[in-house]
């Protein structure tokens, strides 16, 4: 799995400090030798424990990884062990930790879902570019570890056409399609549906993908079966409001695809983190 850049790391490391830690120098204890210890407490999905390692190392102490991003870890699983100066465990560890936690949270999340949507027989989860701003490469990582896919990484990559660009079009669906595919013709034409009657109307047209905007299970289960003679037949995405708890019935439905932001809502994984003089 990909590691993300030491620019963002550092960016990471250096906002929590600005200029040393003030309780370690007044202290005197920077230089003595130490050990750092990151468990699981309590079972998760492992993300970003790479970049915890790095940013132990860009702080100045040696990391050792004991896991991955994408391991599952049972309780006090051992993630992480660090030795060096005191001062360079200290800087790197909170830093280190809460970027552990978030990621494993959403990792853990996106697996929940991934489990779901397998007892409904199987669907992908594609996360939504709606993580919290700045954020966006650690989310992406968090859910790659947890077994899904971006759903798109930004406006630049991917055609999705929304109610809100048809607004601003003139004539008639098939003319605009067809401006799209000419215009791009390696691409896939995605496009949101906000009712039953606009998804069959851009499935007659000729859409790749169909994203159905918050239709419940049942009415996604029904399109599904109207579109039973189409050939191609487009790929049924369902989105808005999908999580954990209705990733089964979206699944079971027919929605091939379950399009989410509900795992960056996730509460954070916990991380044991011990700090001891190391001895001679």
């Amino acid at each position: 799995m990909h590691r993300l850049p030491d620019d963002l790391l550092s960016r990471l490391l250096s906002e929590d400090l600005p200029h040393g830690d003030l309780t370690t120098h007044l202290l005197k204890i920077g230089g003595a030798a130490g050990v750092m210890t990151f468990a699981s407490r309590g079972a998760m999905v492992v993300a970003c424990i790479e970049e915890a390692a790095r940013i132990i190392e860009l702080a100045g102490a040696k990391a050792t990884l004991h896991a991955a991003s994408g391991d599952w870890a049972e309780d006090k699983r051992p993630l992480l062990t660090a030795e060096g100066p005191a001062e360079c465990l200290l800087a790197g560890w909170k830093v280190a930790q809460t970027l552990v936690e978030q990621a494993s949270g959403i990792a853990s999340a996106v697996r929940r879902m991934v489990d779901a949507a397998q007892a409904g027989g199987g669907a992908t989860i594609a996360c939504t570019r709606k993580s919290f701003p700045g954020t966006r490469a650690i989310s992406l990582k968090a859910v790659l570890a947890g077994g899904g896919v971006p759903h798109r990484l930004g406006l630049s990559d991917t055609i999705l056409l929304f109610p809100e660009h048809r607004a601003f079009i003139g004539g008639d669906l098939s003319s605009y399609l067809l401006r799209l595919r000419q215009g791009a013709p390696e691409k896939k034409i995605v496009a949101e549906a906000a009712s039953f009657e606009d998804a069959l109307l851009l499935a007659e047209a000729g859409v790749d993908v169909l994203q159905l905007e918050k239709f419940p299970p049942e009415l996604v289960e029904k399109l599904v079966q109207s579109l039973a003679g189409f050939s191609p037949r487009p790929v049924i995405a369902a989105a808005g409001g999908v999580n954990a708890k209705n990733a089964e019935a979206y699944a079971r439905a027919g929605a091939q695809v379950l399009v989410t932001s509900a795992p960056y809502n996730a509460p954070p994984a916990e991380v044991q983190v011990r700090i001891f003089p190391r001895q001679a």
